[in-house]
């Protein structure tokens, strides 16, 4: 199958396929990695596979294969160079011969000829291996709090005294790092809220820009990602619960308000809106101009995060909309693209099913769910999402595979990314909490393990890795209540800490349990309080 998307080229769709036809007609495999959100990939689009002799070299030398990242994950995670667009060029066994970013006609003429004499001379021996998928062993080791404390010093290593945020090149808001910060190093964690809202907020539209391209947070990139607009309703959520300022409700809130309209399909989370020049104008100029494309395929991450951080807004400012909207997305998910546990990535021809990105973040926003509007109707699937992933995508060691291994080029090599094992074994802690189930927590115990022994080589971007072995450790803060909506439960969403766990139950009275350790009961919000500051009733 063949499809021009625009441009001159006959692209073929990543599969078993087009890597045949490469092997059969002696060519290496020209793989564009795009976005529908990229403004780069576009206009790459426009220069350079728009040009017609450009075009033809490419049909004439190589087989070209187009990929859509947000739908193809695993494709991403072993082939993208750095960015995106990504031009990867592949042998006919899916190893790789040179790669790049952006490129335009005079750039993408050169590496045309230079890839084709490469391959011409040397064939197949050419190709290499991404280190990400080589066969080492996973550096594993014992989870202890000195993983929590490396990350501290890096925080405070790597942080822009003078602009805010960590890094001295572009910068990315990094929201996980922000909320390892305010629980840990809040001065740092709340300055870097700050320099996000100043420079990445569309405050006429709604929505954050996805980073800026100058230490001074100048030159932002105004794609809008669901996924990442999630993450910072989250950051500026746990700020407003640990400063009780304003401002990080009123932005959390007007990001939402962005989720909830222009990012809303009806009944679900749309994946993206695309950057453009729509952003540069005036506001007054922008309501007589078309808004930027919004693409509104339904991907079960993207919609697992939303509603998780739909659900912790709403936890602690009642903002029923905001909780109304989760509960719809998640049931929209749940109802099309989960059965028996299996979650396909978006409802579609070639979708891939049992994605582990699909499962930690999907059981995030069901976990967060059952917290919030208690376990009836969430905790049955979070189970099935859960046993699924552990049963099958669970290597010897502990760490949890991408997915199944299979498919064209190296998607038949395991990948074990540290991040969304973090977010796995986070989810898993949290629906240990909420069920008492120990495989659960044996299981986030064992994949974080796996990547303990390389704990001193990890720099902010790891946060969510050290905030996880952070609750494995001393075990999250459990909070057990009356059912959801009561005083004590609502007092509970709201106590400072954003690690807890809420577990609505049938009981009166609320309890908060530190390592294992009650203390003694509550029967007000202000006693509740007052236990979980002091900590377990002492031992009679």
């Amino acid at each position: 199958m063949t499809f021009r998307d625009g441009t001159l080229v006959d692209w073929h769709a990543w599969n078993e396929a087009a890597f045949e036809a490469a092997a059969r007609a002696g060519k290496p495999v020209l793989c564009s990695l795009t976005a529908p959100w990229c403004e780069w990939c576009a206009r790459m689009d426009e220069r350079t596979y728009s040009e017609p002799k450009l075009a033809a070299n490419v049909g004439e030398s190589f087989v070209p294969v187009r990929v859509d990242v947000d739908r193809h994950p695993r494709i991403r995670e072993r082939y993208n160079m750095g960015g995106f667009p990504t031009t990867v060029f592949l042998t006919p066994e899916g190893n790789v011969l040179s790669g790049a970013t952006y490129l335009g006609p005079d750039g993408f003429r050169q590496i045309l000829d230079s890839v084709r004499a490469t391959w011409d001379a040397k064939g197949e021996a050419a190709g290499r291996i991404p280190r990400s998928v080589a066969e080492d062993d996973a550096p594993s080791g014992e989870v202890t709090a000195d993983v929590e404390a490396h990350m501290v010093e890096q925080i405070a290593a790597a942080f822009d005294g003078e602009y805010g945020g960590w890094g001295s090149d572009a910068k990315f808001p990094l929201p996980e790092t922000v909320e390892f910060a305010l629980k840990r190093d809040r001065p740092r964690g709340t300055r870097t809220l700050e320099a996000i809202r100043t420079h990445l907020l569309d405050t006429y539209d709604g929505g954050f820009y996805r980073f800026a391209e100058t230490r001074r947070w100048g030159e932002p990139h105004r794609e809008k990602l669901t996924d990442e607009n999630a993450a910072l309703v989250r950051a500026f959520t746990a700020g407003y619960l640990y400063t009780g300022e304003e401002s990080y409700r009123d932005t959390a809130e007007r990001t939402v308000e962005y989720l909830t309209t222009t990012a809303w399909t009806g009944e679900a989370f749309a994946a993206s809106q695309a950057a453009s020049e729509y952003y540069t104008l005036e506001p007054s100029d922008r309501e007589d101009a078309d808004p930027p494309h919004v693409d509104g395929t339904v991907l079960a991450d993207r919609n697992g995060m939303a509603a998780e951080a739909l659900f912790r807004f709403a936890a602690v400012t009642d903002h029923g909309s905001a909780s109304r909207y989760a509960e719809r997305a998640l049931e929209r998910v749940l109802g099309t693209l989960v059965e028996d546990g299996r979650i396909a990535r978006f409802d579609g021809e070639g979708s891939e099913t049992g994605l582990l990105a699909d499962h930690a973040r999907l059981l995030s926003g069901l976990s967060a769910a059952a917290q919030v509007t208690g376990p009836d109707g969430w905790l049955g699937p979070a189970r099935a999402i859960a046993d699924d992933a552990i049963d099958r995508l669970v290597a010897a060691d502990g760490a949890f595979r991408d997915g199944t291994p299979g498919g064209a080029g190296l998607l038949d090599r395991p990948l074990y990314p540290l991040g969304t094992n973090a977010e796995m074994a986070d989810a898993l802690l949290d629906l240990a909490a909420l069920t008492g189930e120990e495989r659960y927590e044996s299981a986030a115990n064992d994949a974080l393990g796996a990547f303990a022994g390389a704990y001193d080589r990890m720099g902010v971007e790891a946060a969510g890795y050290a905030a996880a072995c952070a609750r494995a450790v001393y075990d999250p803060l459990v909070v057990r209540t009356p059912p959801a909506g009561s005083d004590l439960h609502r007092a509970a969403l709201r106590i400072a800490d954003h690690e807890k766990v809420v577990v609505p139950e049938d009981r009166d009275d609320a309890v908060a349990v530190r390592s294992g350790e009650r203390s003694d009961p509550a029967g007000t919000p202000k006693e509740l309080l007052e236990r979980a500051a002091d900590g377990p009733a002492p031992e009679t």
